[in-house]
């Protein structure tokens, strides 16, 4: 994904890498690791003629997943181009409902010793425990490999305690996207949306009610803590002090933030949110709100690209804040992993695998079929990835926002701080409670997580 040059675009992938952004853990749902341990082969010798060499059977591995749609029908293209591509191995795909499902039925697989030996989700305090493989050897083994080809920055994202745990699988971050005709019919343009103040402002001149009743949003946050986490980290917010020691999710940065997200949502009604559902069904819904021209805009991941109708819609960086600077959204690798109860034969089978999906050539493929961020350096050097970024301008959005964009969030409660803030987000989201209470509870029980590790 370039723009004219690839110097450009190096320069861009560049510094992506200085940057500190799953999911899952670090991130915000499941990802994983890989290693594998290549297992001897028994040789046998005879007084006569060596027999011939029987042709060895292929290993199959089960790979989990938590996507749908077109993304769902793209990994399934993958899968099968991998199995077309060598006879050494055979990746059976197994769908689940979306990242967190991933991980509660890889919980209870690992609990029944009947594991994948791929999956796309990580989670580093698993990985301490020992349920996941550390990678680094069965990468020194393999000499293709090339680990230094991977933009470091998502590739460290995937290290737990200096050993390799996990591998990123695609680049994420959450944008923009907005109906070109509704912006034009306010007479909005979409470089004047800088900030949060003047998207909120956009939004309540392109919102139609009908009395008391919305009948078309200016706006549609995505359900969940994200994509007001984004907003507060935008505005100089954090979620642990400096120190690591004090959780930081009531300060004024926090309570402003979320109070805002809460007024426009409540009371304004200018913005809406979709919640729960099978899966990603509540994204789905969001996404079709602006399609069928029942809302103006929405804030989705990088990864939407793919679903969307470009000739209807456009794509922009979020925005900061007045008197702070440009945004500074989360932007994070999605990992995959090897559960460590893989026998070895199966974990050199699935890194084999996961070398395949980030080779250059597809890690563009992937790219540019759904949004989301190339993992692959040398991905830049692909001409039809350097063609495609110059006749499709909203490509290059999460790229350039990847290159000011914070690093995920590390859990070092495995998890507990991020469900304090999703419990607060639904409360300030759905229930319309108050930001400032909202977030003293979730930090009252964030700090008692914290305390007890420390």
């Amino acid at each position: 994904m370039t723009k004219t040059k690839q110097t450009i675009a190096t320069t861009m992938l560049i510094s992506m890498a200085l940057l500190t952004a799953c999911g899952q853990n670090g991130a915000s749902n499941g990802n994983g690791e890989a290693n594998a341990n290549a297992e001897a082969a028994n040789t046998t010798e005879t007084t006569t003629a060596a027999p011939a060499e029987q042709p060895s059977e292929p290993v199959t591995i089960e790979f989990w997943y938590g996507l749908g749609g077109k993304l769902g029908d793209l990994m399934k293209t993958q899968i099968d181009k991998f199995n077309a591509s060598q006879d050494e191995v055979i990746v059976k795909g197994i769908a689940q409902a979306d990242y967190s499902e991933t991980e509660k039925k890889l919980q209870a697989a690992i609990a029944a010793k009947q594991v994948p030996a791929a999956v796309l989700s990580a989670n580093s305090a698993w990985a301490r425990k020992g349920l996941y493989a550390p990678m680094d050897e069965l990468i020194q083994a393999n000499p293709d490999f090339k680990a230094e080809d991977f933009v470091q920055t998502f590739l460290n994202q995937g290290q737990v305690d200096g050993k390799q745990y996990f591998l990123p699988m695609y680049g994420t971050t959450q944008v923009m996207y907005y109906r070109k005709d509704a912006l034009e019919k306010a007479g909005i343009k979409p470089e004047d949306l800088k900030t949060w103040e003047a998207l909120a402002a956009a939004a309540a001149k392109m919102t139609v009610k009908d009395g008391d009743k919305t009948t078309f949003y200016g706006w549609e946050p995505m359900w969940g803590q994200e994509n007001m986490t984004d907003a507060v980290l935008s505005k100089g917010g954090s979620i642990l002090s400096e120190d690591g020691k004090t959780v930081t999710i009531d300060t004024k940065e926090w309570v402003d933030t979320w109070e805002l997200f809460r007024k426009w949502i409540h009371e304004d009604k200018i913005m809406r949110i979709h919640s729960g559902g099978q899966g990603w069904e509540y994204w789905y819904k969001t996404i079709d709100d602006v399609m069928k021209n029942q809302a103006a805009g929405y804030t989705g991941s990088s990864g939407d690209q793919g679903d969307l109708d470009f000739s209807i819609v456009a794509a922009m960086e979020q925005p900061g804040w007045e008197g702070v600077g440009e945004g500074r959204p989360v932007a994070q690798a999605i990992m995959a992993g090897i559960p460590a109860a893989a026998s070895p034969e199966q974990q050199q089978a699935a890194l084999k695998w996961y070398e395949f999906f980030t080779s250059a050539e597809n890690t563009a493929f992937w790219s540019m079929n759904t949004g989301y961020i190339a993992v692959r350096q040398s991905a830049l050097e692909d001409p039809a990835f350097k063609a495609y970024g110059e006749e499709h301008p909203e490509s290059q959005v999460p790229l350039k926002q990847a290159t000011h964009g914070s690093a995920p969030f590390e859990d070092p409660t495995g998890g507990k701080i991020t469900d304090a803030l999703k419990i607060a987000a639904d409360k300030v989201q759905i229930e319309n409670v108050p930001a400032e209470q909202a977030l003293k509870e979730a930090k009252e029980t964030a700090q008692r997580e914290l305390d007890r590790i420390q």
